[in-house]
């Protein structure tokens, strides 16, 4: 009873506005990516709501429980690296042997999080590399602001002026502001497509695991790898650039122990979560960072909700336009180099290249080791300081 009253004193309004938009900007932002992973192992639009369901339920109790155990916001999310690799990496792969290799990574997951393997391997990043990750992946999304005025201009250039003045002013309440502002604009200009759109639970789907050497190899490794390298590193250095202090093993090792759990339903990894932790471990959830754990609560709750209807979900996302429904603005640097047959120049004339795509797929492609040995490289130089100093 004492819990249940200091949890309700420390509610806010401002803490559920910055749960539910934590939970808007994980799914708008990146939920077409799992819609096309899912779509590349075969699943049926049943099954694609089971995947939904199965996230949405894990990162909504991870949240949740971790939360309330630390009093700490600790944001779980899939792994959008993890579902890009899916789409090229999963082509052929009967979905039964992908279940078993999401049971496999969430297993890795498990052991590197409960034995502290990887708390030690990320206590020897200096801060100032952890923030300098941080900072490289807030930079995208910073940059796709200006991006996004090429197409709707009025929309988001008003949304960008509301939250630097809210900022200013208001600051707990600059991005529910910017957001109503955007879905007034929106709806002014008839782009909301909400008529046909009905709720309907989700029915999760049983799919029984099939273990096979393709499946480890072509999946479940590299889905560790990527999940490790560019989803928990980056969220550790959220949580420590934000100045809370919680043991990261159990972290780590839950979010393994909830991907085994839920990954016969298509749950195919969790995660520690960087931009949208970062929004719960702001100003604009609360003024007092010992009550902002408020906010991932939430986050949690709407990530259970979320999760319930994920059959709606699914179809709503598909009522937008086809590129969006086709996940063109993520996938196409990888359907590119598999659609396109290589064309051999023509005598006298200069090759056609492509150098976003190109550069792009071979980025994302090798970013994952380089990373790794980005980190070796500052960790290395940073014990030679240490010992020289």
């Amino acid at each position: 009873m004492a819990f249940l009253k200091a949890f309700l004193k420390d509610c806010s309004a401002s803490a559920a506005i910055a749960g539910f938009v934590t939970v808007l900007v994980g799914f708008t932002s990146s939920a077409v990516i799992v819609f096309q992973a899912a779509q590349a192992l075969g699943a049926s639009p049943a099954e694609i709501g089971s995947w939904m369901f199965a996230l949405g339920l894990g990162m909504g109790l991870t949240c949740i429980t971790l939360s309330l155990r630390y009093r700490v916001p600790i944001v779980t999310a899939w792994s959008t690296p993890g579902a890009a690799m899916l789409i090229t990496s999963a082509a052929g792969v009967p979905l039964t042997e992908a279940i078993g290799a999401f049971l496999i990574c969430g297993i890795l997951i498990t052991i590197c999080g409960f034995t502290g393997w990887f708390e030690r391997a990320i206590d020897r990043i200096p801060i100032s590399i952890a923030s300098g990750m941080l900072a490289g992946v807030l930079l995208r999304f910073g940059l796709d602001v200006f991006t996004a005025m090429k197409t709707q201009f009025v929309m988001v250039f008003a949304m960008f002026c509301v939250y630097l003045v809210m900022r200013r002013r208001l600051p707990r309440y600059a991005v529910v502001s910017a957001l109503a502002v955007g879905i007034a604009i929106a709806a002014l200009q008839d782009l909301l497509n909400l008529e046909t759109v009905r709720l309907q639970l989700a029915q999760p789907i049983l799919t029984l695991p099939q273990f096979s050497l393709r499946g480890f190899i072509g999946i479940a490794l590299p889905l560790f790898v990527v999940t490790m390298a560019s989803q928990n590193v980056p969220g550790v250095a959220v949580i420590r650039a934000s100045g809370y202090s919680v043991p990261i093993s159990p972290l780590i090792g839950w979010t393994g122990a909830a991907t085994i759990a839920l990954a016969p339903f298509g749950a195919y990894a969790l995660n520690l979560a960087a931009i949208t932790a970062a929004i719960c471990m702001g100003r604009e959830a609360h003024e007092d960072p010992n009550k902002r754990y408020i906010a991932a609560v939430f986050a949690g709750i709407f990530y259970l909700l979320v999760g319930l209807f994920g059959a709606t979900v699914h179809r709503s996302f598909c009522r937008l336009s086809p590129r969006a429904c086709a996940g063109d603005r993520w996938t196409r640097p990888f359907r590119h180099d598999r659609q396109r047959p290589r064309q051999r120049p023509q005598p006298g004339k200069r090759p056609r290249t492509r150098p976003d795509y190109v550069s792009r797929h071979s980025i994302r492609r090798r970013a994952v080791w380089h990373r790794f040995g980005l980190l070796g490289l500052g960790g290395g130089w940073d014990g030679d300081r240490g010992s020289g100093g």
